[in-house]
């Protein structure tokens, strides 16, 4: 299991996990950098709108998420983060990138998270994310599709990997989990 939370986030597990289940700990967001603060003010990392920018400057965290993913011990990896959108869904974009999934296929993936994540979210009174987001980016000129594909398409692969610090080997077992 590859937890993208940061340490202030986590709390103690609610039921025992099973055994045999690894938690490898790789926070996404680079809290604490000025990259966070602006992108805070933005949309409090909580839209795609971040994406692009978190992937240049700041893919170390995104690379160490993916190397602990490419490491495991073989079996089903799981990852998450709080709300299963926003990071979970920026790890989710570059590895079905990687895996060669079409563009279209990767923004319905992201956008099944709204629906799935829907009752949660009125359980605990937020705002409707799916119309949240959306109008944040309708004011920013932008829709979900187009924010996504436009990352998606920007991300050369494997290049992005290898260039950010994925070994050779790394990238062979990424692309045997991914696939096989």
């Amino acid at each position: 299991m590859v937890d993208l939370r940061d340490s202030g986030e986590r709390e103690p597990d609610r039921a025992p996990r099973p055994a045999g289940v690894t938690t490898v700990h790789a926070p996404l967001d680079p809290v604490g950098t000025p990259f966070y603060e602006r992108w805070k003010k933005i949309d409090h990392l909580a839209s795609p709108l971040y994406f692009p920018a978190m992937l240049a400057e700041h893919p170390e965290p995104v690379i160490t998420a993916v190397r602990a993913i490419a490491n495991a011990a073989p079996g089903c990896v799981l990852f998450h983060c709080a709300g299963g959108k926003d990071r979970t869904g920026l790890l989710a974009l570059v590895l079905l990138t990687f895996a060669g999934a079409a563009p279209e296929e990767i923004v319905a993936d992201y956008l099944l998270t709204y629906d799935r994540m829907k009752q949660r979210y009125d359980e605990l009174g937020f705002r409707d994310q799916l119309a949240a987001v959306t109008e944040l980016l309708a004011a920013r000129g932008t829709t979900f599709e187009a924010s996504l594909t436009s990352t998606i398409t920007s991300l050369t692969m494997p290049d992005f990997l290898l260039g950010n610090g994925l070994s050779d080997a790394e990238l062979a077992a990424l692309h045997a989990r991914l696939t096989t």
